[in-house]
């Protein structure tokens, strides 16, 4: 019989070793066996790609020899290095016993709740988005929901589901903040064994327990010692707490850190942000990286009696002021015709993006970083309605409206987010801010959740659902009711208007995942199939009715895994 040359697991040839010699295995073969046990992972995925002959199972330039039953052993192999993984621990050089876990104080899962876990983690492999996805809910994307609840009740992670959890967050990033908190210090110490995990390490601050922040001795250890992720996570929790004694932790070691850290760390004063701030700022823009001193600038310029803010405003006066050539109240613009070194170190970038102009690029910096209220003095008094509604001479008023939305943003000023986003129910290109749905998203965002709620309802029932993901991405979960019914009769009226219906899939995976689980039964009408209608897409009504009975499903599934972690 001639040898077998396909890739993987091969079959054996004809001078095989028979089934009693195969049980008593030569001192070579056990040590070959054994060397082909402690290859890594790696080397026996290649092995089994290539095939044994090609390829043998085997530490590439060492002395030990290839296995009589190459193919076997390699499977053999790839059995423990599963069992292992599934065990949390990757084989290793003999060492010190690592010390045990952290106790963890946080209460354990109620059973239901336990078992719904390890149903989503399970599920998690599944293979979803392709193709059509039928009426059952899917199961992944309900864990981040799933995880934001469990921690908001406070449990610990079950210790059997801790390496699933974390291979979990491994594939999705957008999982590690919650499934980091959630899995505790158990998960950051069994991350600590396993290369794969070394993610929860870099990102562990946010699972780590902190020392008690009125604690010096214990806050002043942990800065000195910590990792850098616990250091950045100790600093928000003594910012939140004791700003002025934050900023003092941060400047003992200033000096000293990386400019990559100095960076995350200045980040971190936007927690408590205040004016005892400023000379430690000021300081930082005259810091050797480029983008600390950019981010110093930024904060400052959030502080509307800031020493930077009267200056960037003194600069932006003098570019932008009332028009008095014309009977009708208007904005003239005088862009800046060169950027000196002040204004540099006051952050303002000299070189434009690729297709920017200099003199609005800087420009539009100058009016961002400019206190709002002093636009409303420099009008005559004029609240922010009446200024951004005011005519802009030269076509400068696309430039300056973006600017000072950004400005909104940065000062978390809701009256000219409510300026600048206008009434709903206009076109958004005729609005008075800017046209653009990713901008308009963030001066939501500045709004109280209530309103904000509104604002997109009324937005979807004047416009529809075309231009609204981005809105509704920005809303409070699970959406008020006024702003759910919005949303769904926007999907009833685009079914009934034969609207292509695979256009709508976003916002009804969104609509799962945020609609109030109480609205299920008032869905339960939409879940009948139609009768196709005359011009619709082919197989539209079908789509539909599997699309409403997903979501009522999936509603129905949600209010039952919270009864499970409320109970």
């Amino acid at each position: 019989m001639p040898r077998t040359t396909g890739p993987a697991a091969r079959t054996a040839t004809t001078d095989a070793p028979s089934p009693a010699a195969a049980a008593a295995p030569t001192t070579d073969t056990a040590a070959a066996r054994a060397s082909v046990g402690s290859l890594p992972w790696e080397e026996l995925v290649t092995s089994a790609l290539l095939g044994t002959d090609r390829r043998p199972p085997a530490p590439r330039g060492g002395p030990a020899p290839v296995p009589a039953d190459a193919p076997r052993a390699l499977l053999d192999a790839a059995a423990r290095h599963t069992v292992r993984q599934r065990a949390g621990l990757l084989p290793a050089v003999p060492g010190t016993r690592p010390e045990p876990a952290a106790r963890d104080p946080r209460p354990a899962l109620p059973e239901a709740a336990r078992h719904r876990l390890a149903r989503l983690l399970a599920d998690r492999a599944a293979l979803s988005g392709s193709g059509r996805r039928g009426a059952a809910p899917d199961l992944t994307e309900l864990i981040p929901q799933w995880l934001a609840t469990a921690n908001r009740q406070g449990y610990r992670a079950p210790a059997a589901l801790l390496p699933a959890l974390l291979d979990a967050a491994r594939a999705r990033t957008d999982l590690r903040p919650q499934a980091l908190a959630f899995a505790g210090p158990r998960g950051l110490w069994l991350a600590g064994l396993n290369p794969d995990w070394k993610f929860a390490l870099r990102g562990a601050a946010s699972g780590a327990l902190h020392p008690d922040v009125s604690d010096p001795e214990a806050v002043s250890r942990l800065w000195e010692e910590g990792l850098f992720a616990e250091r950045v996570a100790l600093l928000d929790a003594v910012r939140a707490q004791d700003p002025p004694a934050g900023l003092a932790l941060l400047a003992t070691t200033w000096p000293a850190e990386r400019a990559e850290d100095r960076l995350m760390f200045l980040d971190s004063l936007r927690s408590g942000l205040g004016g005892d701030d400023e000379p430690f700022l000021e300081r930082a823009l005259s810091d050797r990286s480029r983008n600390v001193r950019a981010t110093a600038a930024e904060l400052l310029s959030a502080l509307p009696e800031s020493a930077l803010a009267g200056r960037m405003a003194a600069r932006a006066m003098s570019c932008v002021g009332p028009d008095r050539t014309g009977d009708t109240p208007s904005i003239a613009v005088e862009a800046p015709h060169e950027c000196d070194a002040a204004m540099q170190r006051d952050g303002v970038a000299a070189v434009p993006p690729t297709g920017r102009g200099e003199r609005s690029w800087w420009l539009g910096q100058l009016v961002e970083a400019t206190p709002l209220g002093s636009w409303e003095e420099r009008f005559g008094g004029r609240p922010a309605e009446e200024v951004v509604a005011l005519p802009v001479a030269d076509d400068w008023a696309g430039e300056l409206h973006a600017a000072w939305c950004r400005a909104a943003v940065r000062q978390r000023n809701p009256r000219w987010s409510r300026a600048l986003l206008g009434h709903p129910s206009a076109p958004p290109a005729d609005g008075p801010g800017t046209a653009s749905i990713a901008e308009r998203s963030k001066l939501l965002a500045i709004l109280d959740q209530a309103e904000r709620a509104s604002w997109v309802a009324e937005f979807i029932a004047a416009h529809g659902l075309s231009e609204a993901f981005q809105l509704l991405g920005v809303c409070t979960v699970p959406w008020a009711g006024p702003l759910g019914r919005a949303v769904v009769d926007a999907l009833d009226i685009a079914r009934d208007g034969g609207s292509y219906p695979w256009s709508f899939s976003g916002v009804m995976g969104l609509a799962e995942r945020c609609l109030d689980p109480a609205e299920a039964d008032r869905l339960e009408v939409l879940t009948a199939a139609q009768d196709e209608q005359e011009g619709a897409s082919p197989g539209a009504g079908g789509y539909w009715s599997e699309a409403f009975q997903r979501l009522v499903s999936t509603l129905r599934l949600r209010a039952a895994m919270e009864a499970e972690l409320l109970s």
